[in-house]
């Protein structure tokens, strides 16, 4: 699989410069899937390329256990996309090879990162499920993007095309570390197999780091952080994060179905992905929006919230100012981890912290510790 990215920027061979690489050497990296080359097809003051060569070895992966596991035909460990199709592979082959591009360092031209420049990137090949998926995908963030389809077989035209496309963008002005963050997303996010390495809290991180800047913004960011971070575990909590200082931070995205029970399928449709804000409220949202305009109404101070869950209703109502205290009570010690998390316990400033205890009970016993309190909810 092949990346290119070219420049037109005067001299374009401050592209070598961004990303640590000379353009009169040749490189090779060691990478999890095998090796990375880098080197440059043109580097000339007027227009500059540098390419990113994965050469995936096959038999590795087998050996390795990050390759299929063989469960559709017999041969399927041996025989597949993963050497040709940019997938997480690719994506960790570019962070290996341009971390320090990424990052926006550049330590002889230290004001070389912030500059905006004219780009142009080719992807050979990537898999989507149309060719409007690529777009919907790239066009947000500013770019023209152009695609080739491939058949699945030149010599019988009647099958039609593959899931493959050759995709080209083409930016006016942005920075270099912006379009290598994109593509490091957006890539494992359009590949339809399983991450080669396990999804965890780490990739959360990443995924905030790495899209921290645009993703709040995108039409389709829970469609991509879906399919970035495949459990409904990392994704609730991460698209809070991600909406921090957005409105839409303080109600709960539900995650539909399928996408919590079959982490492997193919890419949910972007029409879904990008519907608006109006259309995600379940009747669960709207029950419990109610509930907390009724106890702001009734100017409780302290609150009760008897089987709390997640947290859902406490996030609504730590947004009323007037309310001093809330105890949020469940039976499962999972869930008030769970709630724990989601709400980020942990990261509240102090006086916020102290006005929520999250503790294990039930109401079906006496519990002196619910005495004294204005209003409470079941």
């Amino acid at each position: 699989m092949l990346l290119t990215i070219t420049t037109t920027h005067q001299p374009a061979t401050d592209l070598g410069y961004l990303l640590h690489k000379n353009p009169a050497r040749l490189q090779t990296l060691e990478v999890a899937a095998g090796q990375a080359h880098i080197f440059y097809p043109e580097a000339t003051a007027e227009r500059c390329t540098v390419a990113l060569l994965l050469d995936v070895d096959p038999i590795g992966l087998v050996r390795n256990h990050r390759g299929p596991a063989g469960e559709g035909f017999a041969l399927e460990q041996y025989v597949n996309d993963r050497p040709y199709v940019a997938s997480s592979f690719f994506s960790a082959a570019l962070s290996k090879a341009f971390n320090t591009a990424m990052n926006g360092t550049c330590k002889d031209r230290p004001e070389l990162p912030e500059q905006l420049l004219p780009l142009e990137a080719t992807v050979a090949v990537i898999p989507a499920t149309s060719a409007e998926q690529l777009g919907s995908l790239f066009s947000p963030l500013g770019y023209t993007v152009e695609t080739e389809a491939h058949p699945l077989d030149p010599t019988v035209p009647e099958w039609g095309n593959s899931r493959y496309y050759t995709l080209r963008l083409r930016h006016t002005g942005l920075r270099l570390r912006d379009m290598l963050s994109h593509l490091y997303v957006l890539i494992p996010v359009l590949d339809r197999g399983d991450k080669h390495y396990w999804v965890n809290r780490e990739e959360a991180e990443k995924l905030l780091r790495r899209g921290g800047e645009w993703l709040p913004q995108h039409p389709a960011r829970e469609f991509i952080t879906r399919r970035y971070l495949r459990f409904a575990e990392y994704v609730n909590p991460t698209l809070e994060r991600l909406l921090a200082g957005d409105e839409a931070a303080t109600d709960d995205l539900p995650i539909p179905a399928e996408a919590e029970a079959d982490t492997t399928a193919g890419p949910l449709s972007l029409p879904e992905a990008a519907a608006g804000p109006a259309e995600r409220l379940s009747l669960h949202d709207l029950r419990l929006d109610r509930v907390a305009e009724e106890i702001s109404r009734l100017g409780a101070k302290r609150v009760l919230d008897l089987g709390c869950g997640e947290g859902k209703l406490v996030r609504r109502l730590l947004k009323a100012a007037h309310i001093e205290h809330i105890l949020a009570l469940d039976v499962s010690w999972r869930e008030l981890e769970r709630a724990q998390q989601r709400l980020h316990v942990a990261e509240m400033p102090p006086r916020q912290r102290e006005r929520l205890t999250l503790t294990q009970g039930s109401v079906l016993y006496h519990d002196p510790r619910l005495a004294g309190y204005d209003a409470a909810a079941w």
